[in-house]
């Protein structure tokens, strides 16, 4: 049974059937006399084999680890709605656990969630860090480039680890990109007997037989060479690789603010290129989402690249071209086009799917396509601007302006 054919069930059921019970390292030693009750005397206990192991005492119902993917598990849960089903977790089920996903199947009156301090809590009591004002990250199943956006000096950053690995190539990345000196500490095996915090420079990191159930702590220092992203757009030109295709930094800049995301928001970038500003609309924050749209493969591949080295792996890249590429899309909260707009039936797919209220914003240098948005603009309205920038470069021993091609964009907002 797929995921989204588990609909949420209704108040029908006995209220709170499904209990989310938090568990740490010290096992049974660390629940109260409630979540122990509830685990012995669950039909279902699910959890990882870890967890399972930890509370094996406790546990007279049938047992369950999670398969892969999580989601096999949904419909085994369902049908024991009504009758007591305990699912383990790590810490807090709602804190980068498996409550949200839980919480999308069985309505929210009947779980019961008894938390424990989440690894975050314990890391930040061990560090003496304050939780608001550091950083929370997890890499356990992601790219560990997700890692680079919050690069900023100065900051402190708690990142789950997806295992014993994840802290030594971390400090790799660290090292390549001029952060030697940010300090690492590893904290392993948190809140039981096997807990150990250690600390070493990115530089010259050399702690060894790692546990896999680690925490990181990062304190980011950067020297004058460290590569840091900045936070505002208009990232510098030459921290993409490009083919030539590429909206410049200042032009792309002001096309970030026509598009307006808003957090969370999809785009869609039609004529991806390098894939720069689909790179910068994933940057301003980490809920946004974008698809890119690039019929060369050469071109699709290289923006795949740049995203990873700039701290969006998540920008999903499909290779084809529009508008037959954009068929069973998801629907888009704004559109950008920056690559050629004739009239091929681009325009037509993407303002039908477009949300209402939705953006629409459109480059174009070719004095064709300018035609092509003169067009528009008078059909659908919206802002017509002619954006040019022209830089200074030597004129034999003098210094002169040299102006880069205009570039007229069309923005617009869908009724």
């Amino acid at each position: 049974m797929s995921l989204h054919a588990l609909e949420t069930v209704s108040s029908e059921a006995p209220a709170r059937w499904l209990a989310l019970v938090g568990i740490g390292e010290d096992g049974v030693d660390g629940l109260t006399e409630a979540a122990k009750a509830l685990v012995r005397s669950a039909a279902l206990v699910v959890g990882g084999d870890r967890h399972l192991a930890l509370a094996a005492e406790l546990i007279n119902g049938r047992k369950l680890a999670w398969p892969r993917p999580m989601t096999l598990a949904f419909p085994e849960i369902v049908a024991h709605r009504g009758r007591p089903v305990v699912v383990l977790a790590s810490g807090d089920p709602f804190h980068y656990g498996v409550g949200r996903m839980l919480a999308g199947i069985v309505a929210p009156e009947e779980i019961l969630s008894l938390p424990q301090p989440s690894s975050f809590s314990l890391a930040a009591s061990r560090l003496a860090w304050s939780l608001p004002d550091l950083t929370p990250v997890t890499l356990h199943g992601r790219p560990l480039e997700t890692i680079i956006r919050h690069l900023q000096p100065g900051v402190k950053i708690l990142a789950l680890s997806w295992d014993e690995t994840t802290p030594r190539k971390l400090a790799d990345l660290l090292v390549a990109r001029g952060l030697g000196d940010s300090r690492i500490h590893v904290l392993e095996a948190l809140g039981g007997p096997r807990e150990t915090v250690r600390h070493a420079p990115a530089a010259s990191f050399d702690l060894e037989t790692i546990d896999p159930l680690n925490l990181i702590g990062l304190e980011v220092i950067a020297g004058p060479d460290a590569t840091v992203l900045p936070l505002a757009p208009g990232l510098d030109d030459a921290l993409f690789e490009s083919d030539g295709q590429l909206t410049k930094r200042d032009i792309r800049a002001v096309t970030l603010a026509a598009l307006a995301p808003r957090q969370g928001e999809l785009l869609w970038d039609v004529g991806l290129g390098a894939g720069s500003v689909a790179i910068e609309w994933l940057l301003r924050h980490p809920a946004m989402k974008a698809i890119g749209i690039e019929e060369r493969p050469e071109r699709a591949a290289r923006a795949a690249r740049n995203a990873a080295a700039l701290g969006t792996p998540d920008l999903r890249i499909v290779e084809g071209r529009a508008p037959e590429a954009l068929s069973g899309l998801p629907v888009p909260d704004a559109v950008f086009v920056g690559g050629g707009f004739s009239d091929d039936g681009v325009f037509d797919t993407v303002w039908s799917a477009l949300k209402p209220g939705g953006r629409l914003v459109v480059n174009a240098v070719a004095l064709e396509t300018e035609a092509r948005l003169f067009a528009l603009h008078a059909q659908h309205g919206g802002e017509l601007l002619r954006l040019q920038v022209a830089r200074a470069e030597p004129v034999g021993t003098m210094t002169g302006w040299r102006p880069a091609m205009p570039v007229t964009q069309w923005r617009v907002r869908k009724p």
